[in-house]
């Protein structure tokens, strides 16, 4: 990937890797989404296994994004990028799914609002550092 900052990449994979600790954590809506998931958090598997490939799924999507928004995007640009890919791409994707699957409306609202600020995150961080 020529002229694009892997390191930008990989930080804006780590930062949205950080924001889902938190997100999920019980300091904002992970007792809610354990609630109605209906999972306890020891049936996640094995720890090392979920964090692993779930890195490895943010720095997919990071690098994806950064193709998308090209090398080196004006900061408004890569916010607003980011932005219509969380809401209007993956948040619409789990609405979809989410409805033939009977999971409740909390739920796609926990997740889809982690991974439109997952997006946003990746244009502030790629917008910034370029």
């Amino acid at each position: 990937m020529y002229g694009y900052n892997i390191l930008a990449i990989l930080v804006a994979a780590a930062s949205a890797f950080m924001l889902g600790g938190l997100w999920y954590s019980s300091v904002l809506f992970g007792n809610a989404w354990n609630r109605e998931s209906g999972m306890d958090k020891k049936a996640a598997g094995h720890p090392g296994r979920v964090f692993g490939v779930s890195f490895v799924f943010a720095l997919i999507a990071a690098i994806g994004f950064a193709y998308l928004i090209g090398p080196a995007p004006e900061l408004k640009y890569a916010l607003k990028q980011g932005a219509i890919v969380g809401l209007c791409f993956v948040a619409t994707s789990f609405g979809i799914n989410y409805q033939f699957a009977n999971r409740s409306n909390l739920m796609w609202a926990i997740d889809s609002g982690y991974h439109t600020l997952q997006f946003v995150l990746y244009g502030l961080v790629l917008g910034l550092w370029h």
